[in-house]
């Protein structure tokens, strides 16, 4: 392969070491002079000292050339990515595509992919980062579909947890669908189908999954499983054939497709890892990044895998009427305190149901209570023991006789612990106990939140600021400005009095006046 190289002269190709062959040959046999030679054979004269000299041509000179678009400064930003992904999550590291986006949009970067990921590419064999590689599969439309697990790390406000996500991958059009979860248990796989279903409109005639314990009891001969009930129930219902890989890395490769979606959703889309507010707000984002996907065209395919899903939908099993019940139903009773023990937890429930039995319909995420059909409470689903969570709201109708019991009960921590009490609240409260002490103040701040609860939170801090400002705190003014904010009709026989003219009525605050000169009145004395 050295000598390789074709040069053209006179309109004939040959190669470096023929062309050196050839000037030899002039030089010792012919005994022409080397400006003779260089004229008849068009080349440099020191083209023809290095073939008189030596009858191999010698090797090209390799010129290290500084890349005027990868500056060193870029290198260096690089290298730091890499670095820090040493102490990231193993599934959480950039891909040279990853930093390629991330040099684009942080440090406007003008040059091209391949360049940022050769680059990438050398650097990771230095720092002992290696790369994976994926089979592609072909399959037929509507026909069949891969799910699997994967783990993320997720920044919330308060700490920074690991979160479990599940993906379902339909194999023809590479469609994806992420949700995710504080647990990865029984409960969140079924509910992550049902959604999964809803969100691709339609079920697949077959799944394939690995041996997860949500789905398979036992292992037996070949790919036959002992399946729990649950899981037999749901793809009973939906009517899809389950197939389970075999144990182990190599069964892994049987569900390449998905596999290889974890990872490049991951690196696509969580890095760097996410900051959110709730779980709510991180399958908000989840279902962002799908629909960002469906624009993606995936190699060997001619189309994008939005145009290809138009393909596979008409091909999808119809969905069934109802969808399969996902939630674990109990039936407990409301103890002395308002609260129904649920998986070693305590749940508030409105007081007036005190000593009845409700409904408890436990999901992965959510708790909701029902009584006589209707949901009368929802909760968090807490995965700790001996937790107890109350509202506000389901105690303030006690709380209207026991005002004294607001300003020391755990309701009322909570809800400022949640965010449910705004600051504004204590302010109105603290101005209410300045005019007319703190035992009416109390009722008067209940019969407040018991008003709030049928307007939203941004208004009720809205006309409790006007109040505020306005020196008239009665429940009465803050249902007049309500009137006003929200265009509210009055009843024929009455008039409002001007939301301007309401701050004036504060000027006619009077302190109370000594009585004990009416009792000279009645004595028949005169008063001076």
């Amino acid at each position: 392969m050295l000598f390789s190289k074709l040069i053209i002269l006179g309109g004939n190709e040959v190669t470096k070491v023929e062309l050196f062959e050839t000037i030899r040959k002039k030089f010792f046999h012919h005994q022409k002079t080397i400006r003779q030679i260089a004229e008849e054979e068009q080349v440099h004269r020191r083209t023809v000292r290095q073939a008189i000299n030596n009858a191999i041509p010698p090797k090209r000179k390799i010129i290290n050339k500084q890349c005027s678009v990868l500056t060193s400064g870029l290198k260096h930003i690089i290298d730091k990515f890499l670095e820090l992904d040493l102490k990231a999550p193993r599934k959480q590291r950039h891909s040279g595509e990853r930093v390629y986006q991330r040099l684009k949009q942080e440090h406007n970067y003008q040059g091209s992919s391949a360049t940022v990921r050769n680059y990438v590419y050398r650097q990771r064999k230095i720092l002992g980062l290696k790369l994976k590689a994926f089979i592609i599969q072909a399959h037929d439309p509507g026909i069949e579909a891969e799910v699997d697990w994967y783990e993320i790390q997720v920044d919330f406000p308060t700490e920074r947890k690991k979160i479990y996500i599940f993906q379902m991958r339909a194999c023809f059009s590479g469609r994806e669908f992420h949700i995710a979860f504080h647990r990865q248990n029984q409960q969140a796989f079924i509910e992550a189908h049902v959604a999964a279903f809803i969100y691709f409109g339609g079920v697949f005639k077959q799944i394939r999954y690995d041996n997860l314990s949500s789905a398979v009891i036992k292992i037996l001969h070949g790919r036959n499983r002992l399946e729990t009930e649950k899981f037999t129930a749901l793809h009973s219902h939906y009517l899809f054939e389950a197939i389970f890989c075999l144990p182990g890395i190599t069964g892994a490769h049987e569900k390449g497709g998905v596999e290889c979606g974890v990872g490049r959703f991951r690196r696509t889309h969580l890095v760097p890892v996410p900051t959110v507010k709730d779980l709510d707000e991180l399958n908000k984002k989840l279902i962002a990044a799908c629909t960002l996907d469906d624009q993606r065209t995936i190699i060997g395919k001619l189309k994008t895998i939005f145009e290809n899903w138009q393909l596979e939908i008409t091909n999808l099993q119809p969905l069934p009427k109802e969808p399969f019940a996902a939630a674990i139903v109990c039936s407990p009773k409301v103890d002395h305190r308002s609260l129904v023990a649920v998986k070693r937890n305590f749940y508030s429930v409105p007081i007036k149901y005190v000593g009845q039995s409700v409904e408890v319909q436990m999901f992965a995420e959510k708790i909701h209570f029902l009584k006589k059909g209707q949901c009368i409470a929802i909760h968090n689903r807490c995965y700790l023991q001996q937790q107890v969570f109350v509202e506000l709201e389901h105690y303030l109708a006690l709380l209207k006789i026991k005002s004294g019991a607001l300003s020391g009960s755990l309701a009322l921590k909570q809800a400022k612990q949640n965010g449910k009490w705004p600051a504004i609240y204590d302010t109105y409260w603290q101005a209410l106990i300045k005019k007319h002490g703190k035992t009416i103040a109390n009722k008067h701040v209940i019969e407040m939140l018991l008003w709030g609860q049928n307007f939203c939170m941004s208004d009720v801090i809205n006309v409790l600021e006007q109040a505020i400002n306005s020196g008239c705190l009665q429940l009465e003014n803050l249902k007049i400005i309500m009137r006003y904010k929200l265009n509210l009709k009055y009843p024929e026989n009455i008039k409002p009095l001007a939301n301007e003219e309401l701050g004036y009525l504060s000027g006619y605050n009077r302190n109370i006046s000594n009585v004990n000169q009416y009792d000279q009145l009645l004595g028949g004395k005169n008063v001076h």
